[in-house]
């Protein structure tokens, strides 16, 4: 097998990139943090099922392009890829799936006991023009391993020429 030495992202068009992590600050209270660690994997595997079903036609897309978990010292962390903000908000809102009750299950542990965990996310969205990639070597991540990859010429040999570019055709 041959492998591109560099190779961009397939996608255009818009996105979103969601951040979303917990610190735990008492970790000798399992009881406290477990069931917001347990959450999220809950619901990757939600969103995975459904990216699935709605590639096969079965299931209305929820906008989910694909999900990264990292560790790093501040505690578990997940970057997302969504189509755009509505998707994203409107899988959050939805009381059929498993978000909004686990937020609503973590408030009440946190009223009970403040300051165990703390949760956080960041959100932005990115208009097309304002991606750039580079996959290096085989490098398979992010973006160009959920949506695909292409020859990095396709975009421009540089960072500056394949920021704000399209796929070329």
């Amino acid at each position: 097998m041959t492998i591109a030495t560099h190779t961009t992202h397939a996608h255009d068009g818009d996105l979103v990139v969601f951040h979303i992590g917990m610190q735990i600050r008492k970790p000798h209270r399992v009881d406290l943090w477990g069931p917001v660690f347990a959450a999220m994997p809950r619901m990757l595997a939600e969103l995975e099922r459904n990216k699935s079903r709605a590639a096969r036609g079965e299931a209305d897309d929820l906008g989910f392009l694909g999900a990264h978990t990292l560790l790093s010292g501040s505690g578990p962390w997940v970057v997302q890829w969504w189509r755009s903000t509505d998707h994203l908000y409107a899988y959050a809102r939805n009381p059929d799936n498993h978000h909004l009750p686990a937020w609503r299950a973590f408030n009440q542990a946190a009223r009970r006991s403040p300051g165990a965990v703390g949760i956080w996310h960041e959100t932005y969205a990115v208009p097309a023009g304002n991606i750039e990639t580079l996959y290096g070597q085989g490098a398979h991540v992010g973006l160009g391993r959920l949506t695909g990859t292409v020859p990095v010429e396709r975009r421009g040999r540089t960072a500056r020429e394949r920021l704000g570019s399209r796929v070329a055709t």
